[in-house]
């Protein structure tokens, strides 16, 4: 019997475009380049096209929506690659789906799980012309009602890492999870050694111990889960490297490389499987590192401390519940059910050809806030907090177009929260400072 083989890419970069031009500020940090889009779509999402219909992947839609309009070439490769796939795989892509905002959905409320995984599910059937078969979950961040939510949405699977079930299953097979609410959805585990050895080397740079490594592992599915950038931007030459093991691996009759639709297809789970959760593959702490100073650092060497990250959260979490209360009362007497009209909107073609509904692009922007980023770096001061809280500041200012508490009562409020976030940089101050600085000016 053929050994199966998935090697899963996740591709995503957080939304940069100011929320008030839809144009992306110069990132000085990209040089020679204008932005870090620009700069990885050349190091990584270009280079790697060609390799795409042979992986499991996905791409955040919000990076999608970039490559779209400023590289399409390489955003026609992505969907032509998931094309050769469903003729290759029996009907099977290997793109799968993720939720519009690359945020922390056990730290959302259901209403916003619900919504950002619709909006994920749309932007990729307009895209791709087929329904998803998986999600990829942000960080890989879950919790039961956030895989009941999935279930419920018709997604028949997702990916994990190992340490977010109490017991992995025998030879890399799936297995059912089952909702308290009685649904049920297919978990894939990735392979922990393996993955990480390609994610931070060796293996990135070898195609031979890499190949060796997969052929090596006692299991029926040896799957791999990476970021996509580990090929070429994180690791200058990986995209060659992986190129060369997909060669390797095509060359051998007793190896089959394949996606996690197509080997579910053959292979339903055979046992039921139990969550260590709430849990995500980058932060061992479960999912403080988007909430608490949990110890996770980028670089532990710089000593850094990260006690804005709760402050950063519930300023944000405050501001949400009075934005949402807006909306809610707005937008009864207009929408009839408000949150159902969320659900259908458009994040990125809202109602053409008529301007976009303020209401709604309020919700936008008070759901992209949450962009995951925003928490996952060592200092508050870093470019990508400085992104969710542009979206929070456009957020206010559409909320101040309606009735109290208005504009300025709101920010107020925020600037309060946001001054108990201390950078760790004393010319930044708290981000109260980096707020006014940074963002109003």
């Amino acid at each position: 019997m053929k050994r199966s083989i998935v090697i899963h890419g996740h591709f995503y970069q957080p939304p940069r475009d100011d929320p008030w031009t839809g144009t992306i500020p110069l990132e000085s940090s990209a040089a020679p380049f204008h932005d870090w889009n620009e700069r990885i779509e050349r190091e990584c999402y270009a280079p790697v096209a060609p390799s795409l219909a042979s992986l499991s992947f996905d791409f955040g839609p919000t990076l999608l929506a970039w490559l779209e309009g400023h590289a399409p070439e390489t955003y026609a490769a992505v969907l032509a690659a998931d094309r050769v796939s469903v003729a290759r795989y029996d009907g099977h892509g290997s793109a799968i789906a993720m939720p519009y905002h690359h945020t922390i959905l056990p730290l959302s409320p259901r209403r916003d799980k619900v919504t950002e995984v619709r909006w994920g599910i749309a932007d990729f059937r307009r895209r791709f012309a087929r329904e998803p078969e998986g999600m990829w979950l942000p960080e890989t961040a879950v919790d039961d009602e956030t895989l009941d939510v999935l279930a419920a949405a018709g997604i028949r699977f997702t990916i994990l890492a190992p340490h977010q079930v109490e017991r992995a299953p025998a030879l890399g097979l799936p297995s059912w999870y089952r909702t308290a609410a009685g649904r049920r959805i297919a978990l894939f585990l990735y392979d922990g050694p393996i993955s990480h050895d390609v994610a931070f080397g060796p293996l990135v740079r070898d195609a031979a111990a890499w190949t060796q490594r997969l052929t090596a592992a006692p299991s029926d599915l040896v799957a791999v889960a990476t970021d996509g950038e580990t090929y070429g931007h994180h690791h200058k030459g990986g995209d060659v490297v992986l190129a060369r093991v997909l060669e390797q691996l095509a060359g051998r009759s007793d190896m089959r490389v394949e996606n996690f639709a197509a080997f579910l297809d053959r292979h339903p789970p055979q046992e039921d499987i139990r969550l260590v959760a709430p849990s995500s593959w980058s932060c061992p702490h479960g999912v403080e590192r988007w909430r608490a100073e949990c110890g996770c650092r980028v670089a532990p060497e710089r000593g850094m401390h990260q006690r804005w990250r709760a402050p950063l959260r519930a300023a944000l979490d405050w501001l949400a519940a009075e934005l949402h209360a807006v909306f809610e009362r707005e937008g009864k007497p207009l929408f009839g059910d408000p949150w159902a009209a969320r659900d259908a909107y458009d994040p990125v073609r809202p109602n053409p050809p008529h301007p976009p509904n303020p209401l709604l692009e309020l919700e936008r922007h008070a759901l992209r806030m949450f962009t995951s980023c925003g928490w996952f770096f060592d200092d508050i001061a870093g470019i990508e907090s400085v992104i969710v809280l542009r979206s929070a500041a456009r957020a206010i200012e559409l909320a101040g177009a309606f009735p109290p508490p208005g504009a300025a009562w709101l920010e107020t409020g925020l600037l309060e929260r946001l001054a108990l976030a201390p950078s760790n940089d004393p010319a930044v101050g708290s981000g109260r400072e980096l707020y006014l600085e940074r963002v109003k000016r």
